[in-house]
């Protein structure tokens, strides 16, 4: 089980590194209905990574009674190509200048949320958004191919979760703990992730599709 987490770490880094809902949970922090929502959010995170994994990882075990033994390998290559080209695509599609980064237009309207819809946001982003799909579908093709009992199976996906989960649930912690006093250090954070958005995406996209395609040629070879 060691060495399974040790190969979902880099993938559970990725999808923790979303300035996207990290931006959204720090907007919630600043809302009317701060509480409710962010923490509505936090949970429909969880739910949606646990769920694509639980999914991805039922469809997996079904598969592996009799289908291609090098079908991991194959999956983490598709997966590291299409990472690769959406990385050049962020660096291309970067700010430049003055230049100011646009962010979804979702974002201007977060003050009238509510919990449901908060909740609802979160589940798509992290069980939906292609990156996370994408890192979560690696990640447990890692761990399917680990030879692990059910329960060890698991254990590794909630491990994954909980990673993957950090930077949208710190901010809500934070939060809760030191109220108001947290607000300068919450805003500096979204400030720049909204300035460097592209930047982190595309960085973030090559170095990972370079790890998940290395995988892929590895298990196949």
């Amino acid at each position: 089980m060691g060495a399974a987490i040790g190969d979902i770490l880099g993938m559970a880094v990725g999808v923790a590194i979303s300035p996207v809902p990290v931006i959204a949970v720090i907007l919630m922090l600043f809302s009317s209905r701060a509480a409710a929502n962010s923490l509505s959010f936090l949970a429909g995170w969880v739910l949606g990574l646990s769920a694509a994994g639980l999914m991805v990882l039922a469809l997996g075990v079904e598969a592996s009674s009799g289908g291609d033994a090098n079908g991991g390998g194959v999956i983490k290559i598709a997966i590291g190509a299409l990472f690769v080209v959406l990385g050049v695509r962020q660096w291309l599609g970067r700010p430049r200048g003055d230049e100011e980064a646009e962010m979804p237009g979702w974002m201007a309207t977060i003050d009238d949320f509510n919990a449901v819809k908060s909740f609802g946001l979160a589940f798509l982003l992290s069980a939906v958004n292609p990156k996370n799909l994408g890192l979560t579908i690696a990640a447990v093709a890692s761990i399917g191919a680990g030879g692990l009992e059910t329960g060890e199976e698991i254990g590794t996906l909630t491990v994954f979760v909980v990673l993957a989960s950090l930077t949208v649930g710190v901010p809500v912690v934070v939060n809760l703990i030191l109220g108001s006093k947290a607000e300068h250090a919450l805003t500096e954070m979204k400030d720049w992730l909204v300035a460097n958005n592209n930047t982190v995406m595309a960085v973030l996209f090559v170095v990972l599709g370079a790890k998940v395609l290395g995988d892929g040629i590895a298990a196949i070879t």
